[in-house]
This record gives structure tokens, C-alpha cells and sequence, in this order.
């Protein structure tokens, strides 16, 4: 036991997720924990994987998510008519937690696992539910984000890319910014207009996209630490059939809305940086680092009651309760923690740093310090977010 009263022992991913009331009883929570830990840690030890911040968005490799898909936890939530588990949001809520502080490459699954199977169970045809579903259980539909613009980026109710009305479907043109991984993705989730003029919330439809096809030009962008994941998507003409259109036309607007609450009230929120806070404890638990026991401890507080309200979240998920303002509270909270672990381990270890005493350790803080500009922006700026709560809040006053 540290002098922070965390316990902790050698294994980069050991700092332990404070106990839930659900699983401080054991039972099957703890049960499930301890299998997905156990298997990732065996993975781990063995050069499958190696640990590093932001995982779900940068660690990128198929056969890491088709190994995951294999264990049954990818569409972990779904009913199992449309491939998947007929677990509870809490069990994949566990899942990912685990995946999160093992640092590992989930980021091929990651996005048509959080939102857009949610979306397409929720709203999509039973034709589109059978083809789409499955597939992304399998690890083998992969999905990007057709959603910000060069002109709407949190403001999506601004969205220019149309969809014009053609025999048998649709025909896409515009232009979309930040769509990570969609150099890699076979399928596109596309917000377009389809009535109405920028600036309305009337008007918008949801698209399921296939992305192999004449009309999609896709072009990397090359962030801060040189990497290639986030993506430019031109769309000139690319077609759309009927049965790809997920929901009604023109009620996109509340439908995205709701998918926004999946991407906005997962762990990932809390925990891309996580690696990085259990190497922080380490060092200063063992010495390496003295005398700043209070400042990790206060980290690992603010971890314990983020982790609460995520899984409150999910509880409510599992209500059928989706709460769009506990999601927007979990992201705007999450953020300022990931900035605030970074931050700390500067402040902390900052001539330790510099001098790459620990060069595993010096990697985390430079690829989650890259990272960190945008926390606040992506899953919708932190001002948006700020809006949605005090909306929610004064209805409650």
C-alpha cells in the first residue's frame, strides 16, 4: 500500500479501478473484469500489443479486433438475432475500461461498436440491421464519422454536404473534416441535408455509406506526432442506396443527437490518458519520484467518481433511460481529467522528463501531451457541451 493509500505493484496496467458497489461483492462484474485483465495482460506479456495513450482512437490493427470479436465483446449489448451478445451496457462498460488501461488497439472496432451499432439497432431497417450488425460484431464492418465540416464542426445542425434524391437512392456532394481512420474503413456514417438550408435542424439525414466506390476521394491528414488517421472525405456524386438510409429522412437531427450521447458517455472520455496515470503512480509509489503522493492521489479521486458517473450512465442505459445531458457531463468533466493527468505528470516529473530517466514513461507523456489539444474538441467542444448540461440543468431549476 502507497503513502497515496492506492495499492499498487509492478505491472503498468495493476493500478486497480476503484470497486464499484457492483463488483466490490464479487459476482459476475468482477468475474467478467477479471477474464478480459487477465486475457489482455497474457496478450500483452507476449508482445501482442504494446500499451499506449489514446489507444481507441490511434491503436489501429485488425487482427487485435478481431481477436476481441472472437471473445464475444464487440455488439456486446445488442440482441443476439442481429449478432450480438444480450449483455448489459455495464458488462460492455467493463469491457472497455479494460481495454482502456491496457493501453490496446481497439481503435478498428471502436467507433461502429460505440455509436453507430447503437444507432442502426435503434433506428436502421431489419434489412439494415441484419446486413450491418453482424458484421461489425465480426470486427468486419469498420466505420468512420462523416459528421464535422470545414463550416460545422460542433455545430452540426450547419451541415452543407447534401443528398440528392435520385432512382432507388441517393447521391452524395460535399465535404467532410476529421474522419479518423476513414483511409481504413469500408463503410461511412454520413450526416447530409436533404431539405431545408445550413443552419437548420429540419432536414438532416442519416446515411450508411459504402466507401469503396467511384464518388469518395479520402485524404489523410498528418497530426503533431506525424501520424495519418485523421481524414479529409470528399464526396462527389457517391451513391447511396434506399435501404442505406438509417432512420427517417429529414430526422437525422434527433437521431444524431442521440448517437452523440454513445460517444460522448464512454470511458474513453476518462481514460485514453490512463496508461500514462498508472506509470505516474508507479513512480512515485516506489520512489523514483518523492513527495507528491497528494497531488496522484487527487487523480486517482477524480478517476474513482468518473468512473461512478459512467457507470451510472450505463445503468441508465440499461434502463433504456439514454441521458444526453449525464453524457455531455461525463465528456466535459472527462477532458479537463485527461488534461489535468498530463499536466500533473509534467508539474510532477518534469525534470525527470527531460532527462528520460524512464523512456517508457517520457513516451506516454509525449504522445498523451500531442494528444491533448484535442480532448476539448472532439465528441463536441467543451462550450457545446457546457450548453447541453445548463439546458438540462434549468429544466430541473
Amino acid at each position: 500500500m502507497s503513502q497515496s493509500g492506492v495499492e499498487v505493484n509492478e505491472e503498468l496496467t495493476d493500478l486497480p479501478v476503484v470497486g464499484l458497489a457492483a463488483e466490490r461483492s464479487g459476482g459476475d462484474a468482477a468475474a467478467l473484469r477479471g477474464e478480459v485483465a487477465g486475457l489482455l495482460r497474457r496478450w500483452r506479456l507476449a508482445g501482442r500489443f504494446e500499451p499506449r495513450c489514446d489507444a481507441w482512437l490511434l491503436g489501429y490493427d485488425l487482427s487485435f479486433s478481431a481477436l476481441i470479436a472472437e471473445q464475444g465483446w464487440i455488439g456486446m449489448a445488442w440482441s443476439p438475432a442481429y449478432g450480438g451478445g444480450g449483455r448489459s451496457y455495464r458488462e460492455r462498460l467493463i469491457v472497455t475500461e479494460e481495454l482502456l488501461r491496457a493501453g490496446a488497439p481497439a481503435a478498428a472496432h471502436w467507433i461502429a461498436d460505440r455509436q453507430i451499432g447503437p444507432s442502426i439497432f435503434a433506428y436502421g431497417s431489419d434489412r439494415l440491421k441484419a446486413e450491418i450488425l453482424p458484421a461489425i460484431a465480426r470486427a468486419e464492418a469498420r466505420f468512420c464519422l462523416g459528421m464535422s465540416e470545414p463550416d460545422a464542426g460542433s455545430d452540426l445542425a450547419s451541415v452543407r454536404t447534401r443528398a440528392e434524391r435520385v432512382p432507388s437512392g441517393w447521391r452524395l456532394h460535399g465535404q467532410k473534416v476529421w474522419s479518423s481512420h476513414a483511409h481504413r474503413s469500408n463503410f461511412g456514417y454520413v450526416l447530409a441535408r436533404t431539405s431545408g438550408s445550413p443552419g437548420e435542424h429540419r432536414g438532416l439525414t442519416e446515411f450508411v455509406l459504402d466507401m469503396d466506390q467511384p464518388g469518395v476521394d479520402v485524404r489523410p491528414i498528418e497530426d503533431l506526432r506525424g501520424e495519418r488517421h485523421f481524414c479529409e472525405i470528399f464526396f462527389d456524386g457517391a451513391f447511396v442506396p434506399d435501404g442505406r438510409v438509417l432512420g427517417e429522412v429529414g430526422s437525422g437531427w434527433p437521431q444524431v443527437v442521440a448517437q452523440l450521447a454513445f460517444e460522448r458517455g464512454g470511458t474513453e472520455r476518462i481514460l485514453s490518458t490512463y496508461p500514462l496515470l498508472a506509470s505516474l503512480v508507479r513512480l512515485v509509489h516506489d520512489g523514483t519520484i518523492d513527495d507528491h503522493h497528494q497531488q496522484v492521489g487527487r487523480l486517482v479521486a477524480l478517476l474513482a467518481a468518473l468512473r461512478k458517473l459512467a457507470w451510472d450512465y450505463a445503468t441508465k442505459l440499461d434502463a433504456g433511460e439514454g441521458n444526453v445531458a449525464t453524457a455531455a457531463t461525463l465528456k466535459y468533466l472527462g477532458t479537463r481529467f485527461e488534461v489535468d493527468v498530463v499536466e500533473t505528470a509534467r508539474r510532477v516529473a518534469g525534470q525527470f522528463l527531460l532527462e528520460s530517466v524512464d523512456e517508457q514513461f517520457a513516451k506516454m507523456w509525449r504522445s498523451a501531451l500531442l494528444a491533448s489539444p484535442g480532448f476539448s474538441i472532439r465528441g463536441g467542444t467543451s462550450q457545446v457541451l457546457a450548453v447541453l448540461i445548463a439546458r438540462e440543468s434549468r429544466g430541473r431549476l
